[in-house]
């Protein structure tokens, strides 16, 4: 076993030229996935106090916040988001409030704060969006991709959302980098606001470029549709489900399906 392990660590050795012109070693601290579960515990403890918080109270919350947090982002970033945490709350009770008015089966407020992955992601994605504002790398990516594994809701931080957004169901929702949506706008399960295609730098890089869709306020859109691209969708127009959409769409819009065709009933293999 002994030479196995010698010739193993030989191999694992001889690829790490690959790794170095990947730069997968940083040379400084990595970020502590359970370090950011645990912020997130926190986070969601301070920002719904009634539900989630300790014993001890707000305040040990925020405290102990910051503690977990500044080995994660370095004390100003950490102090900087703990400022941000009123505007975060303020944002979350109005998506509370959108995805309440937007579905009949819920019976309380409390029933969505509990139970809807809505409130779930849009709690990583708020948080992660401004952790990236304040200039956090990787960090912001962890937590949504945290809340997308368990919601099945994937929103990249980077993304800048309104207020007052709802999400219905939500399991397959895709939300690109550049996506830029309004106030007041509801998205169904399926939904994806995608990439068309990509630009390229002369030696082959993606370019970091404006190539997700723009959602004007007011805006729902229906289960299973793809919008790809930099494509505007004015305000007060609704999407209906399953549709591709790779154009931009004047406000005051009603986008449909056409309606299915009832044909006459097959038998024998009549009529195919």
């Amino acid at each position: 076993m002994d030479e196995i392990l010698k010739d193993i660590t030989a191999a694992m050795e001889a690829v790490s030229a690959q790794e170095e012109k990947m730069a997968l070693r940083t040379g400084g601290p990595l970020p502590s996935p359970k370090a950011l579960e645990d912020i997130m515990e926190l986070v969601k403890a301070v920002i719904f106090p009634r539900y989630y918080g300790g014993a001890a109270g707000i305040a040990k919350d925020i405290a102990n916040l910051y503690g977990l947090l500044m080995p994660q982002t370095g004390s100003a970033i950490a102090e900087a988001f703990i400022k941000k945490l009123p505007e975060i709350k303020s944002l979350l009770l109005t998506d509370i409030e959108a995805v309440a008015h937007n579905d009949p089966a819920v019976s309380s407020f409390s029933e969505v704060v509990f139970c809807y992955p809505a409130i779930q992601v849009m709690l990583h994605y708020r948080t992660a969006h401004a952790l990236l504002e304040l200039g956090t790398p990787v960090i912001p990516r962890i937590l949504t991709e945290l809340a997308h594994s368990a919601t099945g809701i994937d929103i990249h931080p980077a993304a800048k959302i309104g207020a007052y957004f709802g999400i219905d169901h939500g399991t397959g929702v895709v939300i690109g980098e550049t996506c830029v949506i309004g106030d007041h706008v509801m998205l169904y399960q399926g939904v994806t606001l995608g990439a068309r295609n990509f630009k390229y730098d002369d030696k082959g890089n993606p370019l970091q470029v404006p190539r997700h869709p723009i959602l004007e306020d007011n805006v729902t859109v229906y289960s299973n549709t793809s919008i790809l691209g930099r494509v505007t969708i004015g305000h007060d127009s609704i999407i209906g489900g399953n549709i591709w959409l790779t154009h931009d769409v004047p406000p005051g819009t009603r986008l449909l399906q056409s309606k299915a065709v009832t044909v006459p009933e097959f038998s024998d293999g009549g009529g195919i």
